[in-house]
This record gives C-alpha cells, structure tokens and sequence, in this order.
C-alpha cells in the first residue's frame, strides 16, 4: 500500500511539473521557468525534486532580472525594464509587481478569468480529472456527487487538502490559495508552491480589493521566499527609492487616513505631558526620531502650560540609512523642531544621535544633570533582535539601560501581533490576519481610485510584509510581539505601570472618533489598544 501511494504521489508531482511547464511556456513567456535540469528525482521516495536554481523568475520588489525585459507597472505610466535591471524611462513612482493585474476592473469572488491552468469551468474539471486519474486510478471521479462511492484513499488528508485547493482557484478564494502555497512552501513542496504561484499571479492586483492588494505583497514575500531575496528586497525598500519629499507624502497620507501613527503618538506624548507638568527642564530620548513629527503637538502643548513652558532638549536616534526619508541628516529635523519651538516661544536644543538604534550605549545619550528624562519607544522596539536572535539580545538591554537612567516616564507603542519566534507558517497565517484588517481600515477611508494609494500601501507596508513572511534570522528585522510579552519585558527590567489619565484616553477617543466607525479603542490592563472591528492592531502604554 505505501509502496503504491509512493508511486501515486510521484506521477502526480510529475503531472503538475509538466502542467508548470506548459503553462508558463504558453501564458508565462516572460518569466524563467523551473530550471531544466531537475536532479536528484528518486521515485522511490515519493518524487522529491531537488530544484538547482530558482532566482530571478519573478519581478519581486527589487524588480531585477539577469535575462528577459519585465514590465513594470506605474499608477501613472509603465516603465521597461532591460535585461540589466536598469530602467529605460522614468516616470514618477514605480510599483514594482511585474505579472500582477493592476485592472480596478477585477473582481474579488468572482470566477478567475485568464487563469494560466484554469481558464474555464470545463478546463478545470478537465485537469482534475486528470490529476485524479493519476492519484487514483481511471475508475475514479472527484467531481462526482458526495452521495457517490469513492475510493477510501480520497478521505486521506492529503487528498482533501488537494480538492480544497483545486477548487478554491476558479472560485476566487484568493485567502485559501495564499494559505496553501505558504503551507507548500512551509512543508518544503517547491512544485506545488511553484504551480500556485502561477495561479496567485492572475488573482491578486494592487488596485482591487484589500485582500487583492495584501495578496500582491504576500506574494512577493513567497516569491522572495523561495528565491532568498527577501532581505535585499527590505534593504532597499523598493527597485529605487524614491525622493525624499516623495516618502514624505505617502507616510502623510497614511498618517491623514488611518488613525493608528496619531493613536501612539498622541497616547504617548500625553503621558510624557502629565509625568511633566510641573518640571521646568525636560530631557526627551526618542529612540526612534524619523522625522519628528510626533513632538510638533507636545511643544505646543507645553506652550500653552500654565505658568509658562519648560526648557526642552530632545535627543532624537536614527541611523543614517533613514538620511533620504528626511532629504538629508538628522540635523534637519532639529532646524525643523526649533523653528517651531522659536516660533510658539518655547526653549529648545536639540541632540541628533546618527546612530543605530540597537548599537546605542550611554554615552550616545547626552544625559545632563537637573533635567527630567522622558524616554520614548514608539514602534521601535521590534526591530531590536532579542536572545532569540543574538546573544547580545539587544531587546531587553535597551530596557535595563533605560531603566538604569532612572525616567520618570517611558512610553510604549507597538504593532499588537505575534511574530517575533513563530515559525513560518503560523507567522504567515497571522501576518495574513493582521494585515487584512489594516488594508480594510485603508480601503474605508482611502478612495480605491484614489492615486496615490498604491504607493502608499507599497512603500509604507508592503517591505514590512515581504520581511515578515521571506527572511529568518538576524535578516528577519520585522519582529512584532504582543503587549503580554512587551509587559514581561519591562517588569524584569525593574519597571512598574504607569497609567494613561482619563483626560489623555478621552482626547484620544475623541481622535477615533473623527474615523470609521469600525475603528474601536478599548483599555484593558493598564494600556489602549486601537483596533479594526475585532481585530487589536496598536497597543500603547506607559512606565516608570
């Protein structure tokens, strides 16, 4: 019996590498197939395929290829690619997804059309019939009706997990059909992965529907997956980056339409306002500055303290590869704070730390004596690898040295997901979830016409999905734990709550408010967290 599903599973594996083969050379030309040369094929082990190469089939983020001549879509025009990768015109922002159908005309739930192995009802049935032939014989018939007789190996897992996926593809499942290739490649099947990539590519589209355009990102991360991009692709955020004032614009309209930056941001720097009220000099550690739009409301609101606004110092840490999202170092964002400042007759220095954020010791720090100390984690901390990772566990050193500066307060805003020490498959799976909610919370306050949308969606989240799903190791930067884990964090580093007011949770419910009303906040445990219907995205909270 083994003997014979052995030999079952590896005319099947054959069937669908032909299948593979004559799909691509006759709807896929532009792309690299397998490579001929498949070796190490042992049909007496279940038709493993050893795969020798695999890169650069697929245009992925970085959008670069040794051979063919990709197209690469634009919200506005396309630009050709040669075969070196370099670009033979320019035209504004690219959206580097080759071979994904960017018509809004494409429907979620509806039939797939065009599909590179289903291209209609009859020609599905048509390849079921004869995978099935192959698996089970020629006396048997998948699409029969339940109440038929069928053979009892068709009740193994194996052959239901088949139909499943078999017929999720012309209905559209899109969810289903990302879900199995990510268990394909999570059980090492590169042949089933290879052939669902296939079909992915005609069912996802950066201008359809949220799950479409999560699904386009998905994809690339599997794709980058199999070809160990992954890492290049997050390094460079995008086949080229664009200028300076160019992220600006799309991190502010993502800012503008979903409420989760100004929720961190406003929860944190309400703490920092209330652990300070009465402080005459203020020292605020940002170990994340970016372009310091979070502390424009904080000088303003010391501004109009009673009784006059203290002297504030904010030292902000950034490394320098974050140089071109700022049009230049961190010195502009200290000319930009202390034009405010000036201007709202607040005194102000400021203290640019160009310095990694996991290599940060505490002489980079400026402490001085006679100040009161805010520190500031907002959605930084995840990025610092942890004993899981390294030795050095740079997560929890970060904490013990902060804790060791004596703060009166510390804020904490973190993505509310799980995917620090998962393995791949169930950090797929939650990275799905997470992700589906914030691309709905997108889609209902974004118009889907809307422009700029795709490139929004692209260089602010899409390198965070590909990171998440294609890299492991020290590679894998985006790594998101629960505020559970966050909590244990801080009390091992000797750290106790520190509540938000009611006066800071009603500001910051009046926020939401202003949004969809599918946005909730709730307070538990001492903390806020921010959510999409039941979904829990942000989580915020305080400590001293």
């Amino acid at each position: 019996m083994q003997a014979s599903q052995r030999l079952r599973r590896s005319a099947m594996s054959d069937t669908l590498y032909k299948s593979v083969q004559k799909t691509e050379a006759s709807y896929l030309p532009q792309f690299q197939t397998l490579d001929k040369q498949m070796t190490n094929i042992n049909r007496t082990q279940g038709g493993n395929h050893s795969i020798q190469t695999y890169s650069d089939w697929y245009c992925t983020l970085e959008s670069s290829s040794p051979t063919g001549k990709y197209v690469v879509q634009n919200s506005i025009s396309a630009v050709s690619f040669t075969p070196n990768g370099s670009p033979t015109s320019h035209q504004e922002s690219q959206s580097c997804l080759s071979d994904v159908h960017y018509s809004p005309d494409t429907n979620y739930n509806s039939p797939v059309s065009g599909s590179c192995i289903t291209d209609d009802v009859n020609d599905f049935r048509h390849k079921l019939k004869e995978l099935e032939t192959v698996m089970l014989g020629p006396n048997s018939d998948v699409l029969d009706s339940c109440d038929n007789s069928l053979p009892s190996c068709m009740t193994s897992p194996e052959i239901g997990c088949w139909r499943q996926m078999l017929e999720a593809i012309p209905r559209g499942d899109l969810k289903h059909v990302l879900i199995a290739c990510a268990k394909a490649e999570s059980d090492g099947d590169l042949l089933t992965a290879q052939w669902l990539i296939s079909e992915l590519r005609q069912m996802v589209s950066v201008s359809g529907e949220p799950i479409q355009r999560l699904g386009a990102y998905i994809l690339e991360g599997l794709v980058a997956r199999l070809a160990a991009s992954g890492s290049s692709i997050y390094k460079s955020q995008r086949c080229k980056e664009p200028a300076s004032f160019e992220l600006l614009s799309y991190m502010h309209i993502l800012h503008e339409v979903c409420p989760y930056f100004k929720f961190g941001y406003m929860s944190a720097n309400g703490a920092i306002a209330e652990a300070m009220k009465d402080e005459q000099r203020v020292h605020i550690i940002d170990f994340q500055i970016s372009q310091g739009s979070q502390w424009v409301t904080l000088i303003q609101a010391f501004a109009a303290r009673p009784g006059g606004p203290p002297h504030i110092r904010i030292t902000g840490i950034d490394d320098s590869k974050s140089a071109y999202a700022r049009g230049g170092g961190l010195n502009i964002v200290g000319k930009r704070l202390s034009t405010l400042a000036e201007s709202f007759k607040v005194p102000f220095e400021f203290h640019a730390a160009a310095i990694s954020t996991s290599d940060v010791q505490l002489e980079n720090l400026g402490i001085r004596p006679g100040e009161a100390l805010a520190v500031n984690f907002a959605f930084v901390l995840h990025h610092m690898p942890d004993e899981s990772v390294s030795t050095e566990n740079h997560r929890d050193r970060l904490i013990r040295l902060v804790k060791s500066l004596n703060p009166k307060v510390v804020t904490l805003v973190e993505q509310e997901s799980n995917t620090n020490t998962a393995a791949f498959f169930p950090r797929f799976l939650e990275t799905l979830d997470y992700y589906t909610a914030m691309f709905e919370s997108i889609d209902a306050t974004l118009p889907r016409a809307h422009k700029e949308r795709i490139n929004v969606e692209q260089h602010c989240l899409a390198k965070d999905i590909v990171n998440i799903i294609a890299c492991e190791g020290i590679e894998r930067v985006e790594r998101h734990e629960l505020l559970g884990k966050w909590k244990s964090r801080f009390r091992m580093a000797g750290f106790s709550p520190y509540p938000l007011s009611s006066l800071v949770n009603s500001t910051i419910k009046a926020l939401v408010e202003n949004y969809c009303d599918k946005y909730r906040l709730e307070e538990r445990d001492g903390a806020l967290y921010l959510g999409w219907m039941n979904r829990d995205l942000v989580a915020s909270c305080a400590w001293k």
